[in-house]
């Protein structure tokens, strides 16, 4: 059944109990249900046809909820926009899908098309259909374990696959979702524990683990035992940051999950059970399948995979082709089916003729304790082309020889990995969900060229 069915399902059999809840409010779900519907109504009042793109902000609230559900009731398409996006960004997409959008032929019908972040280049509206969803939430249900005893708390953009998937099996599966704003109130994120339930589950980024270890660490520690399960992705996470994340909540389930807009919900590796590896990220759950291709380009298929970009039959044919979806990711898979990741095409660094993964140089760096956040670049070299750059973050109070960083990294990792150049700054540029924005540091450095 989709989302919607599942939604009504427990409308009637469990309708008084809770679905969402987002601050003071609280939707049961049959509340839920009777204001899909309404709303549903209202749109189809409204002119909202089968198959027509309808564009509304991604809110972190219950009725961006209603209203997500309510557009797929009437068979229409969801593009949830990030809140923040600029008017004149927004016209812009509604401008080009209107102008260039047609439903691919011969495949799933279109339920939502998210556009990416853009960190590799000009953001595109990714097509996913409502079987894509449904595999993806079956994926999430069988490997993570959700149920409907869980609350599963969003604190990320609704607009982006990370936080969004999460809708889909906790309210598949009769479970309470909470909606944050953000993690920027830490506050707010504890006090959701303080709620009369006794099972809890969330998914973070990477950077957002890391502030809860750096800062609110004994916060964290006194509600481990109600933590059932935390989920990773979107982007690399360290071996320290894992690490001390499992001491922190030993009786906790903890996940490194591989998924991308594109390809869906793919593969998770649970780092609490069988120990934390950077990089390693588990088998393909049922839906999805992985292969590597003979350059190490990581290839996945399956149900969960997109329909193509919106409007952009060319850029769609480069990634999907016969059902498999190319990505950038360089990686392996080992004599157990795990997958391993060796970092991007684009962000691998040549020194001298060694490739250099920069999470590799990140991932060690992180566990230098005076360092809060880092990031490498590649700069230029006179004599080896390019070589890599350590940008970091010193802890607050704290002065950082680069020497000693150096030190440190030795014996950690290849010596021809080890920085050549270091610089303190105050913050490392991240995008809206996390991810280090490298895209951004090249740009500066090909400006400076």
């Amino acid at each position: 059944m989709s989302l919607e069915q599942r939604i009504e399902h427990f409308a009637k059999h469990t309708p008084d109990k809770a679905a969402v809840i987002c601050g003071g409010e609280t939707l049961s779900y049959s509340c839920l249900w009777e204001r899909i519907r309404k709303r549903a109504q209202q749109l189809t009042e409204a002119g909202l046809c089968a198959g027509q793109p309808h564009f509304f902000l991604a809110t972190q609230d219950a009725d961006f909820i209603v209203t997500y559900c309510a557009v797929h009731l009437c068979d229409a398409v969801c593009v949830p926009l990030e809140s923040s996006m600029p008017q004149e960004r927004q016209q812009q997409i509604r401008d080009e899908l209107n102008d260039k959008y047609s439903p691919p032929k011969g495949g799933r019908s279109v339920s939502d098309i998210l556009y990416t972040t853009g960190t590799t280049g000009m953001a595109k509206g990714v097509m996913l259909s409502s079987e894509a969803w449904t595999a993806n939430a079956e994926n999430l249900i069988d490997r993570l374990g959700f149920s409907s005893e869980l609350l599963f708390i969003v604190c990320g953009p609704l607009n982006h696959l990370g936080s969004l998937s999460k809708i889909y099996p906790t309210l598949m599966t009769g479970g309470t979702l909470y909606l944050l704003e953000s993690l920027k109130d830490m506050s707010a994120f504890f006090s959701v524990f303080t709620l009369p339930f006794s099972r809890f589950a969330t998914f973070l980024v990477p950077s957002s683990i890391r502030m809860l270890l750096q800062f609110a660490r004994k916060e964290l520690t006194a509600v481990a035992p109600k933590v059932e399960f935390i989920e990773t992705g979107a982007a690399p996470i360290s071996g320290h940051d894992m690490e001390l994340l499992c001491q922190t909540l030993p009786h906790s389930r903890l996940y490194n999950t591989y998924a991308s807009t594109e390809t869906g919900i793919v593969c998770s590796y649970e780092f609490s059970k069988y120990g934390p590896q950077p990089g390693l990220l588990g088998t393909p759950m049922k839906h999805s399948r992985v292969r590597i291709t003979e350059d190490g380009r990581v290839v996945c298929s399956g149900e969960t995979v997109m329909s193509g970009y919106a409007g952009s039959p060319e850029a769609t044919a480069q990634v999907l082709q016969n059902g498999e979806v190319y990505t950038s990711d360089i990686g392996s898979i080992d004599e157990n089916g795990m997958l391993r990741l060796q970092g991007r095409m684009d962000d691998v660094i040549n020194v001298g003729g060694y490739k250099v993964n920069p999470s590799d140089v990140e991932d060690a760096a992180s566990a230098y304790g005076l360092i809060q956040d880092c990031i490498c670049i590649p700069v230029p070299h006179i004599v080896l082309g390019t070589a890599p750059k350590l940008l970091y973050v010193p802890r607050q109070g704290q002065t950082i020889e680069p020497k000693n960083i150096a030190d440190f990294l030795r014996g950690r990792i290849e010596s021809y990995k080890i920085p050549l150049f270091y610089e303190a700054v105050d913050a490392i540029r991240r995008t809206y969900n996390g991810k280090l924005d490298r895209k951004a540091y090249l740009a500066h450095q090909q400006r400076k060229g």
